[in-house]
């Protein structure tokens, strides 16, 4: 009795000989391809990339001892536990992020490599920054429905040149702070502290620029939060010291001029009074010293609290683009390509054995 079970199989060899057999379409799929991916790729801006990092110095970095060490090995770093800061450097990458210290980056005045463009960052970033050609359709629609759809205007304070306020952002701005957001970055190691700061930019010199400037600003606030009790302390005393030469000049004066004017005076009563402001000027004096001692503590308080930054590596104007990766992209597109036209000659040739078998 003749057997009428069908044996259902594929047979990969002849899938390989379909596959082998279109290299037409394959040289055809690599033209279309390589022409979309240089026409996709090629007007992107290319980015460069400036990176400074930084060691700060922390408080109480002894404090933790063989503890510190051990926690350390495990990737954690007792120093920023045991700080009295409420800004330890674990924190620099959210200061960095924040709105109000974006906005106060756009007054820093930047020049491109070229020397053409010389504007402040704010001007630079809304007027001169280059836009992928293929999304300006959408920002124009974006702008169209904004103007069918207003919305309030922002709120203004009239502090600062008027342009930009954090305290209420419009939205181009809103937008302008989380663009500023994605190039501006910060990360710190948990192990050592160590912070690097990275700045993304169309120009090189910018991008070094930026770098520099955000480390200067970062420095500038940190050094201002722990100084800040000194200084208010230091300024006090400053005017303490002010007040007291005052009243000591005050009394020097009416001193001289009461014994010059009574000089040949032998009334007891003069001898008592010239006796009496010879000790309120003596005593007016003591009192300056004493706030010139406390004056010169404060100062050296301030002295004391103000962090010390070691630069590890400075900003420098890159030399080549970091992104985008133009060659790279043109052959992940080709190897996309190959890759989906295998599996299209693939599925195409499975499906025709599949009609033959049933």
């Amino acid at each position: 009795m003749a057997s009428t079970e069908k044996t259902d199989y594929i047979d990969l060899r002849d899938v390989w000989h379909r596959i082998k057999a279109q290299k037409r379409l394959f040289l055809k799929v690599w033209a279309v391809t390589f022409v979309v991916s240089c026409a996709l790729i090629l007007p992107v801006p290319r980015t460069y990339i400036s990176e400074v990092v930084l060691a700060p110095e922390t408080e109480n970095q002894s404090a933790t001892g063989t503890l510190g060490s051990l926690a350390a090995s495990f990737g954690l770093n007792m120093s920023s536990m045991t700080s009295s800061d409420a800004y330890y450097p674990l924190l620099y990458p959210d200061l960095i992020a924040s709105e109000d210290f974006i906005v106060s980056l756009m007054d820093i005045p930047v020049r491109t490599a070229d020397g053409e463009i010389e504007a402040d960052y704010y001007t630079y970033l809304t007027q001169y920054h280059k836009k992928t050609f293929y999304k300006i359709p959408f920002i124009w629609l974006k702008k169209q429905l904004r103007k069918i759809m207003p919305k309030p205007q922002a709120y203004s304070s009239g502090e600062g040149d008027g342009r930009i306020n954090a305290f209420a952002l419009s939205e181009d701005q809103d937008f302008l702070v989380k663009s500023v957001q994605e190039m501006i970055l910060c990360s710190v190691d948990k192990k050592t502290d160590v912070i690097t700061i990275t700045v993304a930019d169309q120009d090189a010199l910018v991008a070094a620029t930026m770098a520099d400037s955000v480390r200067v600003r970062l420095q500038k606030f940190i050094t201002d939060y722990r100084t800040n009790k000194a200084r208010i302390d230091m300024e006090h005393y400053a005017q303490l010291v002010d007040e007291a030469r005052q009243s000591y000049d005050e009394a020097v004066a009416e001193y001289s001029t009461y014994s010059d004017t009574h000089r040949n005076a032998s009334l007891q009563a003069v001898a008592a009074h010239i006796e009496k402001l010879s000790a309120e000027m003596q005593l007016r004096f003591t009192t300056y010293n004493a706030m010139n001692t406390q004056l010169e503590a404060a100062r050296a308080k301030v002295q004391e609290r103000t962090p010390a930054f070691t630069i590890m590596k400075h900003a420098s104007v890159p030399v080549k683009p970091a992104r985008p990766k133009r060659m790279l992209f043109v052959a992940a597109m080709l190897f996309l390509a190959t890759f989906g036209t295998i599996g299209y000659i693939f599925w195409d040739s499975v499906k025709a054995q599949l009609v033959r078998l049933h």
